[in-house]
């Protein structure tokens, strides 16, 4: 995660009132990041910090979709929903792993990197919709009956596979960071002609904890090894998925390769994704996306 949060004119919708609310977003993740390395005070400071961030962030929520309501903004529907999904899934979720790590220096920056990213993505790309200086996204909204088998499948396989209870961070993951992690892309067509691209990032320490169980034995770097296994696990998490929404007899695996997080960041600014989905396994977080091609 970069040290620094620092504002930018690109991040400019043109609304004065909303311009400044997201640059005191921006200097409150600086603060929090400078108070995070203090070894004395840090802890404290953050957990202040952090409350404070939250309220002011659900404030500005508040105002920026009583603007999109004044404008009668067309988009406004899925961008509550993006707002709604941050206020009550991501912030609880992140909320509540500070808590069960004590605010260990790893939650912290795991709240950091995922704010921070939400914040850059939501501010670049939905607020700028709003004054139409960029397209919306979002073309269509896929929460709802399929998101939430795609949800109940993911929730089952993961603990399937890892051995692990889930909590769901977003239902409409953005490619923000979530610290250093294992990132496959996958890709499957079926018989009459169509493809579908998985994406799925794994933290480093969930990959290091499923190889090291599997091992019988405690492993602390990514190697050759760890990476292998954590590519067949994807593999793994894909059929078994499959299975569960009865597609695996639909669906063959074409080519699967690593990409690096610049790539993957990447296709988030640049496609629109039709599934994406962020977990916490509470040993490391989990992201799951679907691009239909």
């Amino acid at each position: 995660m970069s040290e620094e949060a620092k504002w930018n004119k690109r991040f400019n919708i043109g609304v004065d009132s909303i311009d400044n609310a997201h640059r005191k977003l921006f200097s409150i993740v600086r603060r929090l990041v400078h108070l995070s390395k203090d070894e004395n005070n840090g802890q404290w400071a953050c957990a202040e910090g952090i409350k404070y961030f939250k309220s002011y962030a659900i404030e500005h929520f508040t105002d920026e979709e009583a603007y999109m309501q004044s404008i009668d903004y067309k988009g406004y529907d899925i961008h509550k929903h993006l707002h709604d999904d941050m206020r009550y899934k991501t912030l609880p979720a992140l909320e509540k792993d500070l808590t069960v790590s004590n605010y260990s220096q790893e939650s912290i920056h795991h709240f950091l990197g995922i704010c921070l990213g939400w914040l850059t993505a939501h501010i670049l790309i939905e607020d700028r919709a709003i004054t139409g200086k960029i397209p919306n996204r979002w073309i269509t909204d896929n929460t709802g009956i399929e998101q939430d088998v795609l949800e109940d499948a993911l929730t089952i396989t993961i603990q399937e596979i890892f051995r692990l209870q889930t909590d769901i961070v977003s239902e409409h993951y953005g490619g923000e960071d979530f610290g250093t992690c294992m990132i496959i892309r996958m890709i499957y067509h079926s018989n009459d002609g169509k493809k579908v691209q998985i994406f799925m990032a794994l933290e480093e320490s969930l990959v290091l904890r499923a190889v090291s169980s599997m091992l019988d034995m405690p492993l602390t770097k990514i190697d050759k090894l760890v990476m292998n296994a954590g590519k067949e696990l994807s593999l793994r998490i894909a059929e078994q998925l499959g299975m569960h929404a009865h597609l695996s007899s639909k669906y063959h695996l074409e080519s699967s390769h690593f990409i690096s997080a610049e790539q993957f960041e990447k296709i988030f600014y640049l496609e629109s994704i039709d599934y994406s989905l962020l977990f916490n396994t509470g040993c490391g977080y989990f992201a799951f996306c679907i691009k239909l091609l």
